[in-house]
C-alpha cells in the first residue's frame, strides 16, 4: 500500500452521521476516516491481539458505557472470537485481523481499544512492556516528562529500547518492544522492579502502588498493565473523553512543555503524520530484544 492510499472497507456503517463526540462534531464516519489515515501505523499494535473494548453506543455524553472483553449480541463477523488457551471452557476473547475488523469496532461504537501486550500467535510470551505514568492532580507536566526520561534511561541501561506516547489522558506511556521469549510472570516482575526502584530512589516523586491517599504530588508508575490478560490503550486509539484525544506515539525529542497530555486529537493527528513523513514508532519492533 502506498502511503497516500488509505485502506477501504466492506463493512457497512449504519447511521454514519451518528455523533460520537458531539461537541467536536465527530461522527461515526469521521472516526472511520481517521482510522483509515493511521491504519498502517496502528495495525501492528491491534491486529491479532486479544482486545478489551470500551463501547459507548450513544457517544461520550450518553449513559451507556460497556467495557467488553467478550462478544455481544449482533456483533459483526469481522470481530473474531478466539479461545484463550488457558481457559478453554471460558468465554471466548475478541480480536481483529484487518482494517475491516477495525471498522466493525467503530460500527459497534468502540471508542477505545485496549490490547494485550502479546499476540495470539504467542499467547504466553509478551512482545511489549507498557509503563503508565499517571500523575496526581497537582503534578506539573514537566515532572511527567522527567519521569519518562528516567524510565528510558533505566530501560536502556538494561539493553532495552524505550518509546514514548501520550496516554490520551493525563500522562505518558513508556513502551518497550520485546522479542517474545520471557513469560508473563518474568515480564511483570521486571516491570514491577522498574517501578519500585524509581519509587525507592525518589519516594517524594514516585509511587509504585496505587494508594489514593498518597497520590497528591506524586506520579504513580503503573506496571500492572503487564500481567496476563491486562491491557493498555493502543497507540493511535482514540479516548472516550472530551476533545477526542488520541494516544499518540512521539519522538523523544518532541517531549516538551508545549505538547501536553491531550495535545493530539482525532482532528490533528493525520495532518501531523503527513507533515512528519515518518512514523515516530516506525522502528518499534525492529528494536525488540529478549528480556534476559
Amino acid at each position: 500500500m502506498s502511503p497516500s492510499s488509505p485502506p477501504t472497507s466492506d463493512v457497512a456503517l449504519t447511521h454514519p452521521d451518528r455523533l460520537y463526540w458531539p461537541d467536536e462534531g465527530v461522527t461515526k464516519q469521521a472516526l472511520v476516516d481517521y482510522y483509515a489515515e493511521v491504519w498502517r501505523f496502528m495495525a501492528p499494535f491491534v491486529v491479532n491481539r486479544p482486545l478489551a473494548l470500551l463501547r459507548l453506543p450513544d457517544g461520550i455524553k450518553g449513559h451507556q458505557r460497556f467495557f467488553q472483553k467478550h462478544a455481544w449480541k449482533g456483533m459483526n463477523a469481522h470481530i473474531e472470537e478466539i479461545t484463550d488457551p488457558e481457559d478453554a471452557d471460558g468465554e471466548k476473547l475478541l480480536r481483529i485481523a484487518d482494517f475491516d475488523g477495525l471498522v466493525a469496532l467503530v460500527q459497534s461504537a468502540v471508542l477505545e481499544i485496549h490490547p494485550w501486550g502479546a499476540t495470539t500467535d504467542n499467547w504466553e510470551k509478551p512482545d511489549l512492556i507498557t509503563m503508565d505514568l499517571d500523575p496526581g492532580e497537582d503534578v506539573a507536566w514537566s515532572a511527567v516528562i522527567t519521569a519518562a526520561l528516567e524510565l528510558k534511561a533505566r530501560l536502556e541501561a538494561r539493553g532495552l529500547a524505550a518509546f514514548v506516547k501520550t496516554s490520551g489522558g493525563k500522562g505518558l506511556h513508556v513502551v518497550t518492544p520485546l522479542a517474545p521469549k520471557a513469560g508473563w510472570a518474568e515480564v511483570k516482575d521486571f516491570a514491577r522492579s522498574l517501578a519500585e526502584s524509581m519509587s525507592a530512589d525518589a519516594p517524594d516523586k514516585y509511587l509504585a502502588t496505587a494508594t489514593k491517599a498518597k497520590r497528591g504530588g506524586h506520579i504513580y508508575i503503573d506496571y500492572l498493565r503487564n500481567g496476563r490478560g491486562n491491557t493498555a490503550v493502543a497507540a493511535y486509539s482514540t479516548r472516550a473523553r472530551p476533545g477526542a484525544p488520541v494516544s499518540m506515539p512521539l519522538h523523544w525529542q518532541e517531549l516538551n512543555q508545549e505538547i501536553g497530555p491531550a495535545a493530539f486529537t482525532l482532528a490533528n493527528v493525520p495532518q501531523r503524520l503527513k507533515a512528519q513523513r515518518k512514523d515516530p514508532w516506525g522502528d518499534f519492533f525492529d528494536a525488540a530484544v529478549p528480556l534476559e
